[in-house]
C-alpha cells in the first residue's frame, strides 16, 4: 500500500500534538516504593529535560516510531552532559557505547526507536548536531531500540531521517505521553502490549533532594509482578516455551540532577536493572537490555571547548549516592508498569494482535494481596 506523501505528514504532525494522558499505575491506587514522585512523576520532572515523539501507525501494518529524549535546552554537543552506559544484556544494537564509555559523556539527544532504524536514527542526529555547530568534524551520536516486528512491518524500515528531526524538535517538558507512542508504538512486554514509560523520584532533603527520572522503551519477556504480587502465576500467563515469549529488549534512560560523574553514573544505571528485574523481567539470552545514565548538574556541564587545562566540577562523595540508587530501583520499576497500564489493545502486521494488560483482573489480584492502597 502506498500512502501519499501529504497524507504521512500530516498524520505525524497530528500524532506529535496529542498530548492526551493515559491512565497510570497510581490512577489505580497502585503505589510503588516509598519515595515521593516529582510533579509529573515522569524523567521531564528533572529541570530542562525534554521528551518528544514521532508515531507512526500507517495503514495495516506500520506500527513503529522515534522518541527523542534531550538532557537539557542548549547546544548538547557543545554543552556535554556526563554519562555512562550499563549493559544488562547485550543482544542489541546501541550506537555511540565506545565513546561514552571513554570519555564519560553524551553530545546528543539520545533516541531510541526500532531495530533496524537505529543507522538512519544516528545519521538524522549527525545532520541535526552538524547543522547546530559549524566546522564538526566528528559526532558521537546515542541511538537505542528494541525490535517491533511483531507488529510492524520492520522491513520496511519505514522511519526516516525527518521523522527523528521532528521528535527532537517537538519535545517538550512537562507530562510525558505513554504507552502506544514514538519508539513504543509496536512493542510488546511480558506478551501484552508494551511502550514507553516514564516515572521519577525526589530524595529527601538531608541528602540533597536531588531528582531521579527515568524512561523506558518495554519490549521484554518475563514473569510479571506488580508490587510483589505475582501477576503472571495468578492468570497463568509466563513463558512456557523460553524463546519469543521472554526475548526482546529494553531501553532505559536515566537522568538525575544530581552531581555525579561518569563512575558513579555507572553504578546509577546498574540500579536501573534491579527495577527491571523487580517487574519480573530476566533480561533474557535474546534481550538488549541497557541503561543509559546522565547527570545534568549545570556545574558539571562539559563545555567543548575551553581555555583551562583543568574541568572543575564538584561531584557527590560515594556514600550519599545509596538514595539515588533507591530512587532509580523505584522509578525504573514504576516506569516500566506505566508503560504497560497506559498501552492499549494493537493489531498490526499480518493481523498480528496484541491485548493490553487486563487492568480489572490484575486489579483483583492486587486487592487479594493487598497491593492496593484505594480502589
Amino acid at each position: 500500500m502506498i500512502i501519499p506523501r501529504i497524507l504521512l505528514v500530516v498524520f505525524i504532525l497530528n500524532s506529535i500534538n496529542s498530548f492526551s494522558q493515559n491512565k497510570r499505575v497510581r490512577d489505580y491506587g497502585i503505589e510503588i516504593g516509598v519515595l515521593k514522585t516529582g510533579r509529573y512523576n515522569s524523567i521531564t520532572d528533572v529541570d530542562g529535560v525534554k521528551v518528544g515523539h514521532t508515531t507512526l501507525i500507517i495503514g495495516d501494518s506500520i506500527r513503529t516510531g522515534v522518541t527523542a529524549i534531550l538532557p537539557h535546552s542548549g547546544n548538547i554537543f557543545q554543552l556535554k552532559v556526563p554519562a555512562a552506559i550499563y549493559i544488562g544484556n547485550g543482544f542489541g544494537k546501541l550506537v555511540g557505547y565506545s565513546q561514552v564509555k571513554e570519555l564519560g559523556n553524551i553530545e546528543t539527544p539520545i533516541i531510541l526507536t526500532n531495530t533496524l532504524s537505529v543507522p538512519v536514527a544516528s545519521d538524522a542526529l549527525i545532520t541535526y548536531t552538524l547543522d547546530s555547530n559549524e566546522n564538526v568534524r566528528s559526532v558521537n551520536s546515542i541511538v537505542g531500540e528494541t525490535n517491533d516486528g511483531w507488529l510492524n512491518d520492520i522491513r520496511g524500515r519505514h522511519v526516516k531521517t525527518e521523522h527523528v528531526l521532528n521528535a527532537i524538535q517537538n519535545a517538550h517538558g512537562g507530562f510525558t505521553e505513554e504507552g502506544n507512542v514514538g519508539a513504543g508504538t509496536g512493542t510488546i512486554c511480558f506478551q501484552y502490549k508494551g511502550g514507553i514509560g516514564a516515572s521519577s523520584r525526589i530524595i529527601p532533603e538531608n541528602f540533597g533532594g536531588y531528582t531521579v527520572g527515568v524512561l523506558v522503551q518495554s519490549n521484554f519477556g518475563g514473569v510479571l509482578e506488580i508490587n510483589g504480587a505475582p501477576i503472571a502465576k495468578e492468570l497463568n500467563n509466563y513463558p512456557s516455551r523460553f524463546n519469543y515469549d521472554v526475548d526482546g529488549s529494553c531501553m532505559m534512560v536515566v537522568i538525575t540532577n544530581a552531581p555525579l560523574d561518569s563512575r558513579n553514573l555507572e553504578r546509577l544505571a546498574k540500579r536501573a536493572i534491579m527495577g527491571l528485574a523487580k517487574t519480573g523481567g530476566i533480561a533474557s539470552n535474546g534481550s538488549g537490555d541497557y541503561v543509559i545514565a546522565v547527570s545534568t548538574a549545570k556545574d558539571n556541564l562539559i563545555n567543548h571547548s575551553s581555555d583551562s587545562l583543568f574541568n572543575e566540577t564538584r561531584v557527590l562523595r560515594n556514600e550519599v549516592t545509596t538514595p539515588l540508587f533507591l530512587a532509580t530501583i523505584e522509578a525504573t520499576e514504576e516506569a516500566i508498569l506505566n508503560s504497560l497500564f497506559a498501552a492499549e489493545t494493537m493489531t498490526g502486521r499480518d493481523g498480528h494482535k496484541i491485548l493490553s494488560i487486563p487492568t480489572d483482573k490484575i486489579l483483583d489480584i492486587l486487592k487479594k494481596y493487598n497491593k492496593v492502597t484505594s480502589d
